[in-house]
């Protein structure tokens, strides 16, 4: 494998060359200690406050895309290849401020001015995103602005700022497209990169194949995609990471394709990117991963992460084991596939053997008779983990009886699990409200939950009951719609098969 020891990118229309790059150094310790950008600022070191907020440009079949994220838990390394803008970019050459920050001097969205920044930077990806409306209604600007906190000027003058900004006119951030396309191309390669200083390795291959031998030489690396969970292993638990492989440039993990009867996500596919092929699925699955974090999160984190540390409040293991997904695992030059729910052994342990990842999980369609449903509960709507997730596909054949049920937890045991007996209560049974009831009362058969801050045990035990209620009757024939979200079920797959849902 060929390599090189340098990271390249562009910070702002400049070329940087970094040799000996510390695995581990956050975007946001290098811009404020090293090259000085104060604007980004640290909030809570997290990816939670927004604080730290910058945009980052790949080029994406020729084509610059702008992202949000949190360059206080992204390391500095994983730029390799990439534009990164601050807030300092914004300004314009002949020093006035750009129509976002108008924007928010004219609505009066800043006070004491620390988070403002952040609020600018991820209005600035809003302005330019792909699916930004010419005016963007309350929902879009919610969901680009949940991961951005402000404690003091209130959110409705920054909301006021964002619906200002209407009909996006171009910048002189896009007057230099053409030469920073050019030059995004220009760093594109297909070798390794290798840098790190004081003995700790930070390697980041192109391709699936050179990521698997590298895997295979470094069993004890720790593997990172958005680092929206390792990044702050290092912020928060000051681990010290050895090695590092970072997947980020490999362009064959990022790949979703459409096998007829299934998708296959590879497990670089960020969840934004997820979020519009599974939400094509059902709406339920657009709603679930739209609460994975905030913006900034999404854009960063992968689907393949997710389910590879093994969490048993992961968001989307839950969906997709309902769904009877199955999980790729290659170790060098061998792929082996497994049911994903066989991957979950135990609480912190996987079924995942010594220089062994996951490359990819493939998603069964829904189908004639399919009804599915996935629920979060948590203390916030945005940007929390969740106290359970509850998941549910259940098939019914033309005489109402129930063919299948795959009914999937997390947050209720050590790992995602199904509940084995309610599924066995449904079995054979009309779909209707006794069958549900039955299987509520079998759940204390299968799960005997834990209780800690996020919620007792009973809690969950009553919510993850009371959430297979909620199910049967908002898919029983003839039921009302009783979700906001019905209303947003046109154009999916699968909307006719489950109009409550």
């Amino acid at each position: 494998m060929a390599h090189r020891t340098t990271i390249r990118f562009l910070l702002g229309n400049e070329p940087r060359t970094l040799t000996e790059v510390d695995p581990t150094l956050t975007v946001l310790d290098w811009l404020r200690g090293t090259e000085r950008r104060l604007g980004t600022k640290e909030g809570c070191a997290e990816g939670d406050c927004g604080a730290c907020t910058v945009v980052v440009g790949r080029l994406v079949d020729g084509v610059v895309r702008y992202e949000a994220i949190n360059a206080c838990i992204r390391f500095l390394a994983t730029l390799d290849g990439c534009q990164l803008l601050t807030v300092e970019h914004l300004k314009r050459p002949d020093g006035s401020l750009h129509p976002v920050q108008q924007a928010m001097v004219d609505c009066h969205g800043s006070q004491c001015g620390f988070c403002t920044p952040g609020f600018v930077m991820s209005l600035y990806a809003l302005n330019r995103a792909e699916d930004a409306p010419p005016v963007p209604d309350e929902q879009r600007i919610d969901d680009a602005l949940a991961g951005n906190l402000c404690r003091c000027t209130g959110y409705a003058p920054i909301v006021a700022a964002a619906q200002q900004l209407r009909d996006r006119t171009p910048d002189h951030i896009d007057d230099a497209l053409p030469t920073v396309t050019r030059a995004l191309a220009a760093l594109a390669d297909d070798t390794v990169v290798e840098t790190g200083r004081d003995g700790r390795r930070f390697l980041a291959p192109a391709t699936v194949d050179q990521l698997a031998d590298l895997v295979l030489a470094n069993p004890d690396a720790t593997i990172v995609s958005g680092a929206t969970d390792v990044g702050l292993w290092v912020t928060k638990h000051q681990k010290v990471l050895p090695t590092v492989i970072y997947t980020g440039r490999v362009a064959g993990l990022a790949r979703i394709t459409d096998r007829g009867d299934a998708l296959e996500l590879g497990a670089g596919v960020t969840f934004t990117a997820a979020k519009a092929a599974l939400g094509r699925l059902h709406p339920d699955l657009d709603e679930l991963l739209r609460r994975v974090g905030a913006e900034q999160v999404r854009n960063a984190g992968t689907i393949g992460g997710n389910i590879a540390n093994g969490s048993p409040i992961g968001d989307t293991p839950p969906a997709l084991i309902a769904l009877g997904a199955s999980l790729t695992l290659r170790r060098g030059t061998q792929r082996r596939t497994l049911p994903l729910q066989d991957y979950f052994l135990a609480y912190g342990k996987q079924d995942r053997q010594p220089g062994e990842f996951v490359e990819s999980v493939t998603v069964p369609k829904p189908g004639k008779g399919d009804l599915f449903a996935a629920y979060k509960i948590s203390k916030r709507f945005d940007q929390d983990i969740s106290a359970l997730c509850a998941c549910f596909l259940v098939t019914v054949g033309d005489d109402g009886r129930v063919t299948r049920a795959r009914l999937a937890y997390g947050g209720m045991a050590g790992t995602p699990k199904r509940a084995d007996a309610a599924e066995a209560t449904l079995l054979g049974r009309p779909w209707d409200a006794a069958a549900a009831r039955d299987a509520k009362a079998a759940l204390a058969q299968d799960f005997t939950p834990l209780s800690d801050w996020r919620a007792s045990a009973a809690y969950r035990l009553t919510v993850a009951g009371n959430l297979l209620l909620k199910f049967q009757a908002e898919s029983a024939p003839g039921a009302p719609a009783t979700r906001v979200l019905a209303q947003r079920s046109q154009g999916c797959d699968i909307a006719k098969a489950v109009p409550h849902a």
